[in-house]
């Protein structure tokens, strides 16, 4: 079943050095496998990533696999991780 993942960050600056850094990584391997929709912004004073996946199996081994490598090489050891929230979607509409 696919499932939604919203990652936010609260922020003080309105930068994105290091999302593109981390995203610039993570494209270097192609398109993620099961990945539906990536899309990321601010939304007020937080910076938000919300991912549409075919299952959460697909995000878990992209998470452990691509993402944290790349956030791990780019940022420093000491930053806060997101606050995760993931839900299974009833329906997924796509052009």
């Amino acid at each position: 079943m696919a499932v939604a993942v919203v990652q936010e960050w609260p922020v003080e600056d309105r930068s994105t050095e290091n999302y593109d850094a981390v995203n610039e990584r993570i494209e270097a391997g192609g398109v993620p496998e099961g990945l539906i929709l990536h899309c990321a912004g601010f939304a007020g004073d937080r910076f938000r990533i919300f991912d549409v996946w075919e299952t959460s199996e697909h995000f878990d081994r992209f998470m452990a696999d691509r993402l944290m490598p790349a956030v791990q090489a780019v940022t420093p050891g000491d930053a806060p991780p997101p606050d995760l929230k993931t839900y299974e979607l009833h329906n997924v509409i796509t052009p």
